[in-house]
């Protein structure tokens, strides 16, 4: 029996940040994989495009545009060994030839969710805690404990957090929250009752979450609808002393108003992404002390970016043997994907 042909376009850096050794070579030897240490040329591409039966794309890959499926009439599954997919699929071409034939489109993104839920946590924990204020004001002051610094109050235990979309991400840092004894309100349109049950949350409105919440995480898509959403009337609503928590993308907040409301002290912001990024040399980000930035880095790290390899093999496997591909999406719900 032939195995089925699989076109791998990511260069080497990027396989040695996803497939430990063992995966990648179990996944040369249970498929025909045509690929190349510096990745897969646009003109191989094409000119391979009629013998695939599959394609596993990632960072940085090219989008696969008309031209590649005018020609691709076998294929069946793209793997992507990444989060987002419209970096590789335009709405156009989703409605014209991926949903029309039925291919399977499989993410990665739960794997990098299990990255950004825990930064998340270590986020709110720090935050909360004033932890980088006590180290600074150690080795920059030299003082042992700075009375301006606050040495209690309400930490990530026994709080109301707030979570605004009940997205991959979101759903992993409800999971991670639960030892934590914490109250989750969550606002996501699309979030069902029965859901929400299953979750052991409560759904709530944008405005009730930011009154109510000791922290609100952000974990949204970045569409139309979401651009700004998250604006000087939402920021007004919370607590003195709460935190907003951006993993998801900076354009979700009126960054106007956040500095606004951060520099007056009354509310701390740890930023992991900003609009634009990185924030201009002169902009207020980079000084305001009640904003904290991280180089967009919640996703890194080992755990989660191996089992990317794992679960992309794991849906090549599955879909090859007619069983269920674990991560498929939905692609009738394009539009409001991450």
């Amino acid at each position: 029996m032939n195995r089925p042909r699989i076109l791998y376009i990511p260069n080497e850096k990027h396989t040695e940040r996803v497939f430990r050794k063992e995966v990648f070579e179990r996944f040369l030897r249970l498929f025909d994989v045509v690929y190349d240490e510096r990745g897969l040329s646009l003109s191989t591409i094409l000119r391979l495009a009629s013998e695939a039966d599959g394609i596993v794309t990632g960072w940085g890959c090219p989008p696969l545009e008309k031209d590649f499926f005018e020609k691709a009439e076998k294929l069946r599954i793209i793997a992507h060994s990444a989060g987002s997919i419209k970096p590789i699929l335009s709405r156009e071409v989703v409605q014209a030839y991926v949903l029309p034939r039925n291919i399977c489109v499989f993410s990665a993104r739960h794997a990098i969710a299990l990255n950004v839920a825990e930064a998340t946590v270590g986020y709110m924990i720090m935050a909360s805690r004033r932890l980088l204020d006590h180290i600074l004001a150690f080795r920059e002051k030299g003082l042992w404990r700075d009375i301006s610094i606050p040495s209690n109050g309400q930490y990530l235990r026994g709080s109301i957090v707030g979570i605004v979309g009940a997205s991959t991400v979101g759903r992993e840092l409800i999971r991670l929250l639960k030892p934590f004894d914490v109250t989750i309100f969550v606002y996501d349109p699309y979030l069902t009752d029965w859901e929400a049950g299953f979750l052991g949350v409560y759904k709530a409105s944008l405005e009730e979450l930011f009154s109510r919440s000791d922290i609100v995480s952000l974990h949204a898509p970045l569409t139309p609808e979401t651009s700004r959403m998250i604006n000087r009337d939402l920021l007004k609503r919370m607590k003195d002393g709460a935190i907003l928590i951006n993993t998801a993308r900076g354009g979700l907040i009126d960054q106007e108003a956040l500095i606004q409301e951060c520099s007056s002290g009354r509310l701390l912001a740890v930023l992991d992404v900003t609009d634009p990024e990185p924030p201009p040399q002169d902009s207020p980000l980079r000084g305001i002390k009640n904003i904290l930035v991280t180089p967009h880095v919640a996703g890194a790290g080992y755990y989660g970016y191996f089992k990317i390899g794992e679960s992309t093999l794991k849906a090549l496997e599955e879909f090859f043997s007619g069983r269920p591909v674990d991560g498929r999406i939905d692609l009738s719900q394009y539009d409001i994907l991450a």
